[in-house]
């Protein structure tokens, strides 16, 4: 950390700031097929133990004064635990999920359907898109993933929808396949990253957009690290990534381990676990 950030954070008090969240029991989790590099059916999953971990980030969640609603989970679809895919959702406003893989067609207009039938404003998403497993909203900007899942295409759609600059952002290797898995916002105008899990380009407009942005080695990425939920002052995420932890505590944040490890072996964790329903500007 910089000497400037360092003072920066002895002068800065983080405040956590209550958000709703919604997600997805993890009833039918299980690993039945393979689109990431962390899958591998031929893995065991111990789905009681997965629940256990669920109900412990939601209880982190509550017990930090959070709230949070949650979805019916669909038959045939194990990854729809990983509520951060479904939909994107800003100042009330709800982008719908097109996946990119026939495996979990149905959880984007299950999701869909869920925010139509609370009074949602929504749009059915033209070019694929998968949440905020790829848009993640950083202050004035959406930062926009692309590379595997997410059409460069949907990045414009967008734009428009929520009427806000998105900053598009490449990632190039696949074991970082969704943009929160090797970024996570912790703040208005506040992130931390892997650089390496994004081209040279993307680099290069992350410098510019964050200068002092707290920057995550490749074991804090390979442990997902950087699928962390953060409130402004508390962040989530998984215990094993010390030294992103370590760095959080020097700038004023209180990292809160959660484990997820059965999670992991599809390739999510907290924040993939995790939706926040954004009801006015955060």
């Amino acid at each position: 950390m910089t000497q400037l950030a360092a003072e920066a954070s002895q002068r800065t008090r983080r405040v956590a700031r209550t958000r709703r969240y919604l997600m997805c029991p993890p009833t039918h989790f299980d690993v039945v097929y393979s689109i990431n590099p962390w899958m591998n059916p031929d893995k065991p999953v111990d789905g009681a133990l997965a629940r256990l971990q669920w109900d412990g980030l939601l209880r982190a969640f509550l017990a930090l004064g959070h709230q949070v609603e949650f979805i019916e989970p669909l038959p045939g679809y194990p990854d729809m635990v990983f509520a951060a895919n479904g939909a994107t959702v800003i100042n009330g406003k709800v982008l719908s999920a097109r996946f990119r893989y026939e495996e979990r067609a149905a959880e984007g207009p299950a999701y869909l359907e869920w925010f139509r039938a609370r009074g949602y404003e929504t749009r059915e998403a033209v070019h694929v898109n998968e949440g905020e497993g790829d848009y993640l909203h950083a202050g004035r900007y959406l930062l926009a993933g692309t590379g595997f899942r997410t059409d460069i295409r949907s990045h414009r759609e967008a734009e428009r929808f929520f009427g806000m600059p998105v900053a598009g952002l490449r990632l190039v290797d696949p074991h970082f396949y969704h943009l929160d898995t090797a970024l996570a916002v912790l703040d208005h105008d506040q992130i931390m990253y892997y650089p390496g899990a994004f081209s040279k380009e993307s680099q290069g407009v992350l410098r510019v957009l964050y200068p002092d942005a707290i920057i995550a080695t490749e074991a804090d990425a390979e442990v997902f690290g950087l699928n962390a939920v953060s409130d402004g002052r508390h962040v989530l995420m998984p215990p094993s990534a010390t030294h992103l932890m370590d760095e959080l505590r020097e700038r004023g944040y209180e990292p809160i381990g959660v484990e997820l490890s059965e999670l992991l072996k599809s390739g999510g964790s907290a924040k993939c676990c995790t939706l926040e329903l954004r009801a006015g500007r955060s």
